[in-house]
C-alpha cells in the first residue's frame, strides 16, 4: 500500500526517518511541504503509525497503490459536525435557552451511548416546541459554517466526476440550503413540523437514523448505477457507521474514537479537502 501523510501545516523533514521506518517503506514522494507518500508500506504497521501520527498531530491513511478519486462514483456526506462545524439542533435550542440540555443528549447519542437515535431525536426536537421558525433562519445565517476544505472537496469531487449526496441526521431546512448553494446532488434529512410559524416540537415523516442513512447510500448508488463499493461516505458520529460500513471508502471527520476505529480513513487534523489528497 500508499502511506499518504498529511498536516495542515508543513511537516517537518525529521519526520521523514521515522515514519518510513515504521511504514517498513524504501521510498518517499515529497508532494509538497504538507504531504508524503510513502511507496510500499506495510499496513500491518498501522498501530505504530497511528501512534506516532496522534502524537505529531499528523493524518495518515493507507491507500491502494493505483487507485484514483475518479474509481469512485459518489461521495455521501454527514452534515452536522461533517460538512459544516455546528450541530444544528443545539444552535436552535440556544434560542429557547436549552442549548446545554439539547447538547448533551447530541452528544452522547454521536458517541453511540444513546443507542436509538430516534428517541434522542424525539427527546430533543420536543424541547423546541413552541419557539419561534425563525429561529433557523438565524441558524443558517449566523452560526452555520463550513468546514475547512468543504468546497474544494465538493469541487474535486464534481471534477473527477462523482455525485455529491448530503444525508443528515438534522433538518431539510439547512440541507436544501445547502444543496442549492453547493451544488449537491441528492439531499436526504428530517423534516421539522411549523404551525403558525412556530415550531411544533415533532418530526414529520420517517426519521432518518443510521439505518436510513445506509439505506439511503445504498438507493442512491442503485439510482446512479453503480455498486456501494464505489462510494465513499464521510461522518464523525455513530449514527454514520451503517452508511460507512456500505460504502469502499469510509472518511472518519474530526470524529468520535469509534468512528475512527472503524474507518478506513480518519482526518483529525487536515479538512475535508483532505480526501482529494489521498490519491
Amino acid at each position: 500500500m500508499n502511506l499518504v501523510i498529511q498536516s495542515p501545516a508543513p511537516i517537518s523533514d525529521a519526520h521523514v526517518k521515522p515514519l518510513a521506518a515504521l511504514a517498513r517503506s524504501r521510498e518517499t514522494a515529497h508532494i509538497d511541504d504538507t504531504l508524503l507518500r510513502f511507496i510500499d508500506a506495510d499496513p500491518l504497521q498501522r498501530p505504530d503509525i497511528d501512534a506516532y501520527c496522534g502524537t505529531h498531530a499528523l493524518d495518515y491513511a493507507f491507500v491502494e497503490p493505483q487507485s484514483q478519486l475518479s474509481d469512485f462514483g459518489l461521495v455521501a456526506m454527514d452534515m452536522d459536525s461533517t460538512l459544516i462545524t455546528i450541530e444544528c439542533i443545539d444552535e436552535i435550542a440556544d434560542f429557547c435557552g436549552l442549548k446545554a440540555e439539547v447538547a448533551a443528549i447530541t452528544e452522547a447519542a454521536m458517541r453511540g451511548e444513546i443507542k436509538d437515535f430516534n428517541e434522542s431525536l424525539t427527546r430533543r426536537v420536543a424541547l423546541l416546541e413552541g419557539l419561534d421558525a425563525s429561529a433557523l433562519e438565524r441558524v443558517y445565517e449566523e452560526r452555520l459554517r463550513l468546514s475547512p476544505g468543504a468546497e474544494r472537496m465538493l469541487e474535486g469531487a464534481r471534477a473527477a466526476g462523482l455525485k455529491t449526496l448530503l444525508v443528515s441526521g438534522g433538518f431539510t431546512f439547512f440541507t436544501e440550503r445547502l444543496k442549492a448553494r453547493l451544488g449537491i446532488d441528492y439531499t436526504r434529512a428530517n423534516t421539522l413540523e411549523i404551525l403558525d410559524g412556530k415550531l411544533t416540537g415533532k418530526v414529520v415523516g420517517e426519521i432518518v437514523n443510521a439505518e436510513v442513512k445506509a439505506r439511503t447510500l445504498r438507493e442512491t448508488c442503485e439510482k446512479i448505477g453503480i455498486d456501494p463499493q464505489r462510494a465513499i461516505a464521510m461522518g464523525d458520529g455513530s449514527n454514520d457507521l451503517k452508511m460507512m460500513a456500505e460504502a469502499g471508502l469510509s472518511v472518519a471527520f474530526r470524529a468520535k474514537p469509534v468512528v475512527r476505529q472503524a474507518a478506513s480513513v480518519a482526518f483529525n487534523f487536515v479538512g475535508l479537502d483532505g480526501l482529494l489528497r489521498l490519491f
